[in-house]
C-alpha cells in the first residue's frame, strides 16, 4: 500500500475517509495488517504529506491511531492529549489539517478505562498529590461529570459512570469543535469534511462509531 499523494487525497470524500478507518480497524482486529513498505513511504512523503483524516485521541499507550486503524506514514494527522479534549491549540492544529493540508475527516476518539477520566472522577485524591498541571487537566472534566452523574458514587471504580463520562466527553469535544472553530464548522456545513466521534475498547481492539 502506497502513501497518499495530492492526487489521491483530492479524490477522497469525507465518507470514503471514514470507510478507510473502519476498514483499517477491521484489519487490526483480525490481525490482517495491510502490506506496506514503510521505508518506501518515507521516501514518498519526503517532499510533502497528504493525510486524509485528523484524529484526536488520548495519550494512552494503547490508543495509537495509526496502529488501531492500520494506517501508514502520511495517512493521518494524529493529535494526542490525555482525555482527548480540545483547546485553542488543538483546534488550530485541526484547522491546519483540514483547511490547509486537505484532510476530509475529523475524528474524536475516546477509549474505555481512560486514566484521565478516572483522574477526573477521583480528583480529590489526585489534588492531594500536589501536581499543579495535572490538577488543571483533570479539573477540565468536572462540568462533564456533573452532566452525567446521577446521584451515585463519584469514583473511577464506578464503571457505568466512567463509560458514560467517556462517551459524553467525546460528544462535548465534538460540540466544542463546532462552536469554537468557525473554520471547521463551515467546512462541515459545506460538506467538505465530516466531524465524528468514536470509542476504542482497550480489551477487544474494536472501534465503535458514535
Amino acid at each position: 500500500m502506497k502513501a497518499h499523494t495530492s492526487e489521491t487525497q483530492s479524490t477522497i470524500t469525507p465518507e470514503k475517509a471514514l470507510d478507510f478507518l473502519k476498514e483499517g480497524n477491521q484489519r487490526f482486529v483480525n490481525n490482517l495488517k495491510a502490506n506496506r513498505d514503510l521505508l518506501e513511504q518515507v521516501n514518498a512523503t519526503r517532499e510533502g504529506q497528504w493525510p486524509f483524516a485528523v484524529i484526536l485521541s488520548c495519550i494512552d499507550s494503547r490508543t495509537s491511531a495509526e496502529l488501531i486503524f492500520d494506517q501508514g506514514l502520511g495517512d493521518v494527522f494524529s493529535i494526542r492529549i490525555a482525555g482527548n479534549f480540545v483547546n485553542q491549540d488543538i483546534l488550530g492544529s485541526m484547522e491546519f489539517g483540514c483547511n490547509v493540508a486537505g484532510s476530509k475527516l475529523v475524528v474524536v476518539l475516546g477509549h474505555t478505562k481512560c486514566g484521565a477520566l478516572k483522574g477526573g472522577l477521583d480528583a480529590e485524591q489526585i489534588v492531594g498529590l500536589g501536581m499543579d498541571n495535572l490538577n488543571h487537566l483533570i479539573n477540565h472534566f468536572d462540568p462533564i461529570i456533573n452532566e452525567v452523574i446521577e446521584g451515585e458514587e463519584r469514583s473511577s471504580k464506578n464503571n457505568s459512570l466512567l463509560e458514560r463520562l467517556n462517551q459524553q466527553n467525546v460528544k462535548n469535544a465534538i460540540e466544542d469543535i463546532r462552536k469554537q472553530s468557525s473554520t471547521l464548522r463551515k467546512l462541515e456545513e459545506e460538506g467538505k469534511i465530516k466531524i465524528v466521534g468514536a470509542n476504542y475498547d482497550v480489551e477487544t481492539g474494536v472501534v465503535t462509531w458514535l
